[in-house]
């Protein structure tokens, strides 16, 4: 960058373009006058079809399965229960296979030509909100994704805004130092701004809603980005050129890719996203179709559209009134549809990027946050005027998080059944056989069980994988075909490793929701927390506790060998959690472990931004040494 000239020559926020950002009433229908009437597209019900139908058929199957071999001596409550526990864990990962299932058709399909037509030019504002973030992370991406604009030729006019509701007092004054800094250096007709808010009144749907009306009338769109946020100019018109071209878009959704992943718990979720997610993302697209959903960032907004039908009420619960929404995404994309406008999901659009968790307790406690969050849209299911599919949007990401409990009680049922009537864990601490006929769990009917549950959790890494080959990055940009099959192999033991962790993990998010413990919504620690064994140890009580019991009952021989991988994994929840934040980059072998295209050949916007992050972080460190000096 080369200087311009001080911050003097254009003022931090521009002049005010009020509009009216009225709030929703759930209890009525709203229809947006602006909305043009949504295309049809007869393929979409098929599409459903092809999704949901093979999930129900599975999952019928299975009842009748386990209603049979449960029946042999008549079918008490208990067993009936039972099913129904593994009728509702099994639809849903039936339903991720068939729509993987579906992605990967769907993608060696001919793709659509691009429109060749030129886009009407569009006023698009880039909103970054923030809340005590890193700020030469989120200058860095600001500066790198306003200068490949800036490169790029395109019809459109782009505004950056970083939208602080920052508390902490060295950091805004770092966020302050950081915007003269590129204001002074980007050249004058690139537009970037800064505001702080001086009181965080509703988090960042407060701040978005701030922005809306007070310079949403400015602009035809907004493209809504988190802190970590960071798409290629290309990404970003691409977007901007759909949005102008589909009237009826009201949203349009892109696939964030991960990166930036350095440890361990990083790595495993950045490939697998690579691996599973592409095929995952273009089959929720296809049978999505103008219902789709909304993830909170890395999408474009027709500004009016959600003015007119997206302000957030208050929530009255059964546990508070006026409650705050707090994955107000989800709920944004549903009132967008509502008023009649489309919502789509476009995971085709390349070069969109987030960051992710550094290691478990980080991933957790996010998870916390989104658990709270998720459970609060049961309070919204019936709503008037929600698209059937928004309501399934907002169910399915409930069920995300209560499958998990589902799961722990399978797993506690089948521990406690362990080998039968002649060998339980009841009869084994009392004498007696308990009031319940339990199924006998030989060793045919365990193995069966073990390698159908796991062979259905796989099924969509191994389609995904196909996928990807199919139609993604090329293997030298996955460091090799041996590369790739060693991280792939890899991905799935580390995986499997944890899952019985997260499990537990996310029973515990369940709990607390349902106590009404308030989660903190603090900012995301995108470099991984520091934290010491006893801190570990205190985390992972439960999972160590429930581990060490179930090794324990394997070996008094009253719990099936077969739950050894669950026990293992449990059992070794500190040491575990402590290793997913070693980081790979340490060393040249290891860095490659787990790589992506990412990794192997980053992309041009990438490359900027750990460029611009570093220069800027030097520039306001050296002024903090000098300050302190």
């Amino acid at each position: 960058m080369t200087a311009h000239g001080p911050i003097t020559r254009m003022p931090m926020m521009p002049p005010e373009q009020p509009l009216a950002f009225p709030v929703q009433d759930l209890s009525s229908d709203y229809r947006d006058g602006a909305a043009p009437a949504l295309p049809t597209d007869p393929s979409t019900r098929l599409w459903r079809l092809a999704t949901f139908l093979p999930a129900i058929i599975t999952t019928g199957g299975l009842i009748a399965a386990f209603t049979d071999w449960f029946a042999m001596g008549g079918l008490s409550v208990f067993e009936g229960l039972l099913i129904a526990l593994i009728a509702c864990t099994f639809f849903w990962i039936s339903l991720s296979v068939s729509t993987v299932t579906v992605g990967l058709v769907n993608m060696m399909r001919p793709r659509r030509a691009a429109l060749d037509k030129p886009a009407p030019a569009q006023d698009v504002a880039l909103l970054v909100p923030v809340y005590n973030e890193v700020p030469w992370d989120v200058f860095g991406n600001a500066c790198a994704m306003l200068e490949e604009l800036d490169r790029t030729q395109h019809p459109h006019s782009y505004t950056l805004f970083i939208l602080s509701d920052t508390r902490d007092e060295v950091i805004a004054e770092q966020e302050l130092r950081a915007f003269a800094m590129l204001r002074a250096n980007l050249p004058d007709h690139i537009a970037l701004h800064y505001r702080r808010r001086v009181d965080n009144i509703d988090r960042k749907v407060g701040n978005l809603a701030d922005w809306v009306q007070r310079w949403g009338g400015g602009y035809d769109a907004m493209l809504v980005l988190d802190a970590d946020s960071l798409m290629s100019g290309q990404a970003i018109i691409t977007l901007t050129d759909e949005m102008a071209h589909d009237p009826s878009a009201g949203l349009i959704q892109s696939f964030p890719q991960l990166f930036g992943a350095e440890t361990l718990f990083g790595r495993v979720q950045q490939f697998s996203s690579t691996i599973y997610g592409a095929a995952l993302a273009e089959g929720l697209a296809r049978w999505a179709d103008h219902e789709g959903n909304y993830w909170g960032h890395n999408a474009i907004i027709r500004t009016a559209a959600f003015a007119s039908c997206a302000g957030l009420p208050r929530l009255d619960t059964f546990r508070s009134k006026g409650a705050l929404i707090l994955s107000h995404d989800f709920v944004e994309a549903g009132l967008l549809r509502r008023a009649g406008w489309g919502v789509r999901f476009m995971p085709q659009v390349k070069g969109s990027y987030e960051e992710v968790p550094a290691t478990l307790i980080d991933y957790v406690l996010r998870d916390r946050r989104w658990c709270q969050g998720n459970l609060q849209h049961l309070n919204i299911l019936g709503s008037k005027g929600f698209h059937p599919v928004t309501r399934f949007h907002l169910f399915h990401g409930a069920m995300g998080y209560l499958l998990s409990p589902a799961w722990f009680a399978l797993l506690t049922v089948w521990a406690l059944i362990g080998k039968g009537e002649e060998a339980n864990v009841i009869r084994y601490f009392t004498g007696e056989n308990p009031q319940v006929a339990w199924p006998e769990m030989g060793h045919v009917s365990n193995l069966a069980i073990l390698v159908f549950m796991y062979g259905m959790l796989l099924a969509p890494k191994f389609l995904g994988a196909a996928a990807l080959l199919r139609s993604g990055p090329s293997l030298r940009d996955l460091g090799g075909a041996g590369q790739f099959v060693l991280s792939f192999v890899t991905e799935i033991i580390v995986s499997v490793l944890y899952a019985p962790i997260l499990m537990v993990q996310q029973t515990i998010a369940v709990a607390r929701t349902w106590i009404g413990f308030k989660e903190t919504w603090s900012p995301q620690a995108r470099q991984g927390g520091r934290y010491g064994f006893t801190t570990v140890l205190k985390f992972h009580a439960l999972e160590t506790v429930a581990g060490a019991l179930l090794v324990a009952g394997m070996a008094e021989g009253i719990i099936t060998l077969w739950l050894l991988p669950i026990a293992g994994s449990l059992a070794l929840a500190v040491p575990l959690s402590m290793l997913s934040g070693a980081k790979l980059t340490r060393f040249k072998w290891t860095s490659r472990q787990l790589g992506t295209a990412e990794v192997f050949n980053a992309p041009a916007i990438i490359q900027s931004a750990k460029r611009e992050r570093s220069r800027i972080r030097v520039v306001l460190e050296n002024a903090d040494q000098v300050a302190a000096e």
